[in-house]
């Protein structure tokens, strides 16, 4: 199925939740809605379900207007951040339940084989308070499953399971959602996670639909600090600068040789992201000395915070490593990993990637 959505808006009394966007999400594959909380994707989705009416604007399916028509008369999908069972029905029934609805036959084979592929085999003859809270999440990603309906809707599914359990099903979601024909929509305030899934991404911010778009194409080239700032984690260093003659002089710092439009020039913000700051100088690299302000070791990697005369910058550095505060440091990186935003916050330039990459 196509889903589209023409110019809708979401108004609630004085308060405008959705300014008016159009999106079509591309048919069979994944959009992840990434945003901070409040920006806007739960109202979005709801528009998509059909559980709200939008104040402006229309929702199509496949070219037919269904605007007026009620989630119950669609056929979609949806995933809760609240884990939502039957909690008298057995796992079985509970994942079986669409399918005896629609009459369908060979019911156990599927469910059994639902259960397989969400690791929940085991667990069929339970009721879903005798299951962790990651296994009763399963059960409404295999209920969802079962549905089989042309349009899924998954908002913030694993925000509330602990980081072993969301790292785990994050992997198994990805394999699933590339095996199926269902368009998916999902919504989440990680930056990885909307890596991760890959597909198409809509950043959102303060009910506002700020680009859309390829996954890897919005990330590495974000057509505003709006949305670098959105999509980035930990958040993208901002510098202040000017530009002129090719050239970005930082504030309290070194100047930068790039290829800037013509037209841009005055003010303008430099951003590096964390992962293009280094330790270990590369050839024509540029030096920023500081002190270590604070450093983290998350998972396999360490993020050093460093007061530098530029400001306070973040680098993300592969491996664990120890660094003590207050301690000196040079941080290095090249110009060509630099982005620019002119002085009305619009991309100027990105590093240069190469996609399908």
């Amino acid at each position: 199925m196509q889903l589209t959505l023409e110019r809708v808006t979401k108004k609630v009394g004085a308060h405008t939740w959705l300014y008016e966007q159009s999106i079509a999400p591309k048919s069979g594959a994944v959009t992840v809605l990434l945003g901070a909380t409040q920006a806007g994707k739960t109202s979005l989705m709801r528009l998509m379900a059909g559980l709200d009416t939008p104040s402006t604007g229309r929702v199509l399916v496949d070219g037919k207007d269904v605007t007026g028509t009620p989630v119950r008369e669609r056929n979609v999908a949806m995933v809760y951040q609240q884990f939502i069972n039957y909690p008298s029905l057995k796992v079985f029934d509970n994942i079986a339940s669409p399918l005896k609805l629609r009459g369908e036959s060979n019911i156990d084979a599927r469910v059994k084989a639902l259960a397989d592929k969400l690791h929940i085999g085991m667990f069929l003859g339970r009721l879903p308070a005798e299951l962790s809270g990651g296994q009763q999440q399963r059960v409404a990603l295999a209920r969802a499953l079962a549905k089989n309906a042309p349009l899924m809707l998954l908002d913030e599914p694993l925000v509330n399971l602990d980081y072993k359990l969301r790292e785990g099903l994050r992997e198994e979601l990805t394999q699933l959602f590339a095996t199926g024909d269902s368009t998916v929509i999902y919504a989440t305030t990680e930056p990885g996670e909307a890596l991760l899934l890959g597909g198409y991404t809509a950043v959102m911010d303060a009910g506002e639909l700020l680009q859309y778009g390829p996954t890897a194409e919005v990330f590495h080239a974000p057509q505003s600090l709006r949305v670098a700032r959105a999509f980035s984690d930990p958040p993208m260093n901002l510098l202040a600068g000017t530009a002129a003659a090719g050239r970005v002089q930082l504030a309290g710092g070194p100047a930068l040789a790039l290829a800037l439009p013509d037209s841009v020039s005055g003010t303008v913000t430099v951003g590096l992201r964390a992962s293009a700051l280094n330790v270990d100088a590369g050839e024509g690299d540029i030096a920023l000395p500081g002190k270590v302000e604070l450093a983290e070791i998350s998972g396999s990697d360490t993020f050093v915070h460093v007061e530098t005369a530029v400001g306070e910058l973040v680098a993300q550095l592969t491996g664990v490593h120890r660094f003590e505060l207050g301690a000196s440091i040079t941080l290095y990186f090249s110009a060509s990993q630099a982005y620019v935003f002119d002085a009305s916050e619009k991309l100027a330039l990105a590093p240069a990637w190469r996609k399908g990459a």
